[in-house]
């Protein structure tokens, strides 16, 4: 292996293809398969990984938006108000005792099994994938999968954050010296080369782990996570409207959550009652108000297809969403609704009661629905990441997005979502970029989606998202206060500190100044608040924030 990666050193070090020297060397060597990039990566000292990884970075699509997602799943824990007809999975479910709405099959359910649902372990391992694909993963967005995790036990919430938190640190303090990453003791530590089929070194490096986990404490970790070199900088939960109030928001900001994924479903009353959701949509539109009013960022899950609605009210649901100031998402994540073994939906479908949408019919709609979509919302997610081996009937094709995206350019629909406008590796004419702001009125308050842009070839380089609340509950925001819900640059996630391609161009300090000066002189407001991420607070410092609860704050 030494003399053949030494052959693939030199052949790069030339400019020669990675692909064209692996399947050349595969043949003069006679290997049975070509080497991967995370066995070539294995085999480099700290001193040649540095060099070469700018040729072995896979799936760079993962970091491409400024930041690296880590997604937690919890243990199986049944909802309160019982299972909507439409959801796989639970306890006892045909899949067996799997989280609530997956199924066992999808990648972050079997990492977290494998890990016995512990978030400590489930990080660890997560943050060893990264680097072995090459990622920088020190800025991450932290992802709790799982079901209505407002609904869960108070004490359960917060385990699992510290724990989430704990690792990262414990995580940072193992594995980096100051800047530089310790590979040589990434690569004893994880036993590498190594394989996740290998259940005996996956044993012993869970029992490595746990003798270091110890106990952990949330206020203790958070503040660590504010200068660890693996940070949070944003913190996702899921829930219903039903467990979306005040004191839901309570808890939750106290965790340290930035963004909200909402079970919204459907705009009627009727298909949430005949799909046992559990609320109403009078609890969507108040949930709403109260997590936009907290200064959180809001993520609607919308499900095209469910019984009783059509294809033409389907198309409408999205004009709705924008049009209708009690709804307007900062994202969206559509999941048409598929039929799965084991659920009340089920055998409705079997009874011929009930027809799902076939992907051209899934497609056609999103396709149309785009054509609503507002340049402040992001299209983050499209279908479930669910195997379509174990789905009854429905949209089976895992590649909807790219299904969806061929329409719109057949339509002529340019869509101006935030997700179709990020710079993704695109070259920027910087003689071009320009500061704009885009005013809406959002749930009895007062929006203003701030941005940089590249205007000639339409590229989003970074974006702010101000409010003036219209009700909120908390102590923090008095009546004369303003609050920022995002902020973000975006480019490839590259090291806090570093030149990027667009990260720390100084862009987010643009975007904070006039944020600033929007909330003091058009609101005539004295106070601004932002709902910061962990690991960012240091950044909000610089600017002259200090800590107020759950925000960090600045008079104006």
């Amino acid at each position: 292996m030494k003399e053949i990666l030494q052959e693939l050193l030199i052949g790069l070090k030339a400019g020669n293809k990675l692909e064209n020297l692996k399947k050349n060397l595969c043949k003069k060597y006679k290997l049975e398969k070509l080497p991967t990039n995370i066995e070539i990566l294995e085999e480099l000292n700290d001193e040649q990984k540095e060099f070469y990884k700018k040729f072995l970075v896979t799936k760079p699509v993962r970091t491409m938006s400024g930041v690296a997602p880590l997604a937690i799943m919890t243990k199986p824990l049944a909802c309160k108000h019982g299972k909507c007809t439409f959801c796989p999975g639970g306890p006892k479910s045909i899949f067996g005792d799997v989280p609530q709405s997956y199924t066992g099959n999808e990648p972050s359910t079997m990492r977290a099994i494998r890990a016995n649902y512990d978030p400590y372990l489930i990080v660890f391992n997560r943050l060893e994938q990264y680097i072995l694909l090459n990622h920088i993963p020190d800025k991450t967005e932290v992802i709790i999968q799982g079901g209505t995790f407002c609904s869960f036990p108070e004490e359960y919430q917060e385990e699992v954050i510290k724990y989430t938190l704990k690792a990262m640190n414990d995580f940072s303090e193992i594995f980096f010296k100051n800047k530089n990453f310790n590979f040589s003791k990434f690569k004893e530590f994880f036993e590498l080369p190594g394989t996740i089929k290998d259940a005996e070194r996956i044993c012993r490096i869970h029992e490595k782990l746990l003798k270091i986990k110890g106990k952990a404490d949330l206020e203790k970790e958070q503040l660590r996570n504010e200068t660890a070199k693996v940070r949070s900088t944003a913190l996702v939960i899921e829930t219903k409207p039903d467990w979306c109030k005040q004191n839901e928001i309570n808890e939750i900001l106290k965790l340290g959550t930035t963004r909200v994924e909402l079970g919204v479903q459907t705009l009627k009353d009727k298909i949430l009652k005949i799909t046992n959701r559990g609320h109403t949509l009078k609890d969507t539109k108040e949930a709403i108000q109260l997590l936009k009013d907290s200064f959180l960022k809001t993520t609607f899950h919308i499900m095209p297809g469910l019984p009783e609605s059509t294809h033409e009210e389907d198309i409408l649901m999205f004009k709705e969403l924008f049009d209708n100031s009690n709804y307007k998402p900062d994202s969206l994540k559509v999941y048409p609704c598929l039929v799965m073994p084991g659920t009340p939906l089920f055998l409705q479908y079997q009874k011929g009661e009930f027809k799902p949408l076939t992907t051209e019919e899934a497609a056609d709609i999103i396709s149309e629905g785009k054509r609503f979509v507002p340049e402040y919302c992001r299209i983050m997610r499209i279908n479930r990441d669910i195997p379509s081996t174990v789905i009854k009937d429905g949209v089976m094709n895992t590649n909807l997005r790219q299904i969806v995206e061929n329409k719109i350019i057949k339509k002529g629909i340019k869509c101006r979502c935030i997700r179709c406008r990020e710079p993704m590796g695109k070259e920027i004419d910087y003689n071009h970029v320009e500061l704009k702001k885009f005013y809406y009125d959002s749930s009895g308050g007062k929006e203003v989606f701030i941005s940089i842009e590249d205007t000639k070839k339409d590229i989003l380089l970074g974006f702010c998202r101000l409010r003036k609340p219209y009700k909120p509950f908390r102590p923090e925001i008095t009546s004369d206060s303003a609050g920022v819900r995002e902020l973000h640059v975006y480019g490839q996630a590259i090291p806090l500190g570093e030149k990027g391609l667009v990260q720390h161009k100084g862009y987010g300090k643009k975007l904070m100044e006039e944020a600033e000066r929007i909330a003091k002189e058009e609101w005539k407001c004295h106070k601004i608040l932002v709902i910061s991420g962990i690991g960012v607070r240091e950044y909000y410092k610089k600017l002259g924030y200090s800590r107020e609860g759950s925000y960090m704050s600045k008079k104006l």
